[in-house]
């Protein structure tokens, strides 16, 4: 298996991320997820910038990478036109890849994810649908979200959207052919590859917890409630 740098090298998005960083730390000072985290953008670069596999490898098993919020403010205030953003993107994609992400609390959240939002945009073309949210798992939004929910139909047709309809309008049903090219694109790019990934590495965590059936197989329903469970950690 290639070097960590070498596979961070080997993404195109790296360049166009990291042109020449000064350390100035203007990322960190206008960063949002900084002002609530213990997250540094700045010691992100410069871990990447300095080559150092292990510090590498450190960031690829933390929560650090996951707590970036892609809002690019960091690109449009670097003064040499860098994008910490970005670098953590092809971080992310790296720790998928490796199974690094299942080390942290905040990685292990992306079977959530691959199986929430990913799913959606392949069944609905839609990051989110409100046909596929499950009530009982947030508690959070309160009765009037619950409301919603069971009389959506009505809601949304009193508010102009379209509703799994065909034609225009929001949250219309998105034509098959359409679904079949969203895909198509997932293919091509590498999504179902990462997927894949995600999924075997998440399995492998539930055996390494004990999360499993009477046969010894992986539960995944046991590991996604752990996941909804598990306590934080900052």
């Amino acid at each position: 298996m290639k070097m960590v740098v070498q596979q961070l090298a080997d993404d195109v998005r790296l360049k166009e991320g990291m042109n020449a960083c000064m350390n100035c730390g203007i990322c960190t000072a206008v960063c949002p997820a900084a002002e609530y985290f213990e997250y540094d953008p700045r010691s992100i670069v410069v871990a990447v910038q300095s080559g150092n596999e292990e510090k590498i490898q450190q960031l690829l098993t933390s929560d650090t990478i996951w707590m970036c919020g892609q809002c690019m403010s960091c690109k449009t205030r670097c003064p040499r036109s860098n994008c910490p953003g970005i670098i953590i993107n092809v971080l992310r994609k790296v720790s998928q890849a490796t199974g690094a992400f299942v080390q942290s609390r905040l990685g292990r959240q992306q079977y959530l994810i691959m199986k929430t939002i990913g799913a959606n945009l392949l069944r609905y073309g839609y990051c989110i649908h409100p046909s596929a949210v499950d009530i009982q798992n947030h508690p959070e939004q309160g009765p009037v979200w619950e409301w919603v929910y069971s009389n959506r139909e009505e809601v949304y047709e009193r508010l102009g959207a379209n509703l799994d309809r065909e034609g225009p309008g929001a949250m219309r049903k998105i034509a098959t052919n359409d679904l079949l090219e969203l895909a198509v694109i997932f293919e091509q790019s590498g999504g179902t590859v990462l997927w894949q990934s995600i999924e075997t590495h998440s399995k492998n965590k539930a055996i390494e917890l004990g999360l499993v059936d009477s046969q010894g197989n992986p539960c995944m329903d046991l590991y996604t409630n752990y996941l909804l469970n598990e306590d934080p950690e900052f």
